[in-house]
């Protein structure tokens, strides 16, 4: 059975929500900082060509990540729904059909990625002199989406098991060896882009190789044995109808960025290398909704499933002021500190700036994100992932990406005039969430 400390149906809320929460950030500060680092060291040791390529090469690959992520979460409220349900034989064959689930979509991606990267780079708009380095980089790390998944498969299959814990430690791992492999393929060795790319592939690889191993001396509060690595079509279908809606959202939701992106890429190669550096720091700005909604959706998982909705309501909530909280802190840091974040990527005067001038215009984004990314926690803990999706693609599409490309054709436009986008969309989306959760209380008052 799943253990006492794991199990969040009972007890006090918010100590074992931040025992949970704490290592996701962590795994997140982790997995950040692992793809800062090739925009970091290329940034150090390279030029901007360098630095706009990696920018634009990891926003690519970031598609592919998200994809993969927003499927994982469908492993995760399923296994912690069953989990809750009291269900461990069912929990082992979830875990068996994913699997398969997750095996047949990395080869996917695969194919469809290298033969697709030229076309995407194209879309991003690469400036051109950086347009050979992007490619290099976006086929290198293409080859690694089986490692990408891999990992993505078995955090996503502990969350749902109430263990953040051992996700941190197979990330820092995967830290670790892409740091050293970047200061010695791109600063030792001078391979630049595609030496940071084959770091991140191999420290993948190194990940998830030692992940297997530890998992093997690991006690699991579930049944496990031959018949549950067949197959099953039920469960399979439960996950992709909790997931494909995510992935589809996020996908969706990065497109959007991809093509802010391309905007931002058209102005000119400073203010290209500027946005991949901002990009680099708003994931940092992130993390911090970003664990809270893992959180969120793993504690509601289980409380859905041990039919406890106002303790996962009271969840729900808690979490929004506890994100709010820190709110505060990463729109001082993003909006006062812009240029002491963005010189930690570069050292080039005009891309510092230019990265600055972008978080300006972000920053207020990080007070009404943590709000956004509770509810949107809530609604994938309850397996209503489909108003996840529609709340982020029309956010994206009525929002986010027409009112970028509108500043960015506003003469005498800069990047903390593109940056007011992001904020303008979070109000809507939240605006969204907050009629969604009201429409399911209606619905759940008449159900009783």
């Amino acid at each position: 059975m799943i253990q006492e400390k794991d199990d969040f149906t009972q007890g006090r809320i918010l100590p074992k929500f931040f025992r949970f929460v704490l290592p996701v950030l962590g795994a997140l500060l982790l997995q950040a900082a692992y793809g800062a680092t090739d925009l970091a060291v290329v940034g150090w040791f390279g030029d901007k060509t360098g630095t706009a390529a990696v920018g634009t090469g990891s926003a690519v690959m970031q598609l592919v990540t998200v994809i993969i992520a927003g499927v994982t979460m469908g492993a995760t409220v399923v296994i912690g729904q069953l989990l809750g349900e009291r269900k461990p034989e069912d929990a082992g064959r979830a875990i068996g059909s994913s699997v398969w689930l997750f095996g047949g979509l990395a080869v996917i991606l695969t194919i469809l990625m290298e033969l697709l990267t030229e076309p995407l780079v194209r879309l991003m708009n690469a400036p051109e002199e950086a347009f050979l380095q992007t490619v290099t980089y976006v086929r290198i790390c293409s080859a690694g989406i089986v490692l990408i998944t891999a990992y993505n498969g078995i955090s996503g299959v502990f969350r749902g098991l109430g263990n953040s814990r051992l996700p941190l430690l197979f990330v820092a791992i995967a830290a670790a060896f892409n740091v050293a492999g970047d200061f010695i393929l791109v600063g030792a060795f001078r391979m630049d882009v595609a030496g940071a790319a084959i770091a991140t592939v191999a420290a993948q690889g190194l990940s998830v190789v030692l992940s297997l191993l530890i998992i093997r001396r690991h006690q699991m509060p579930f049944t496990m044995n031959r018949a549950s690595m067949r197959p099953d079509r039920r469960l399979i279908r439960r996950i992709l109808r909790v997931g494909t809606p995510i992935a589809l959202q996020d996908a969706l939701v990065h497109l959007s960025f991809l093509l802010i992106n391309s905007a931002v890429n058209a102005i000119g190669i400073e203010q290209s290398a500027g946005y991949g550096v901002a990009e680099r720091v708003t994931a940092f700005i992130f993390l911090v909704p970003s664990a809270v909604m893992a959180g969120v959706s793993a504690f509601v998982a289980q409380n859905m499933g041990a039919v406890k909705r106002d303790r996962a309501k009271k969840t729900t909530f808690l979490a929004m002021g506890i994100g709010c909280a820190f709110g505060v802190l990463l729109f001082c840091a993003g909006f006062f500190g812009g240029e002491i974040l963005s010189g930690l990527f570069s050292h080039e005067p005009d891309v510092v700036e230019q990265s600055a001038m972008y978080l300006r215009g972000f920053s207020a984004d990080c007070l009404l994100t943590c709000v956004l990314f509770a509810f949107i926690g809530y609604f994938n803990g309850c397996g209503k992932t489909i108003y996840v999706m529609i709340q982020g693609i029309t956010s994206s599409f009525l929002f986010r990406v027409p009112l970028s490309w509108l500043f960015a054709r506003i003469p005498g436009a800069t990047l903390t005039t593109i940056g007011f986008a992001a904020p303008i969309a979070t109000v809507y989306g939240i605006a969204f969430c907050i009629v969604c959760y009201f429409l399911m209380e209606r619905k759940e008052k008449k159900l009783v």
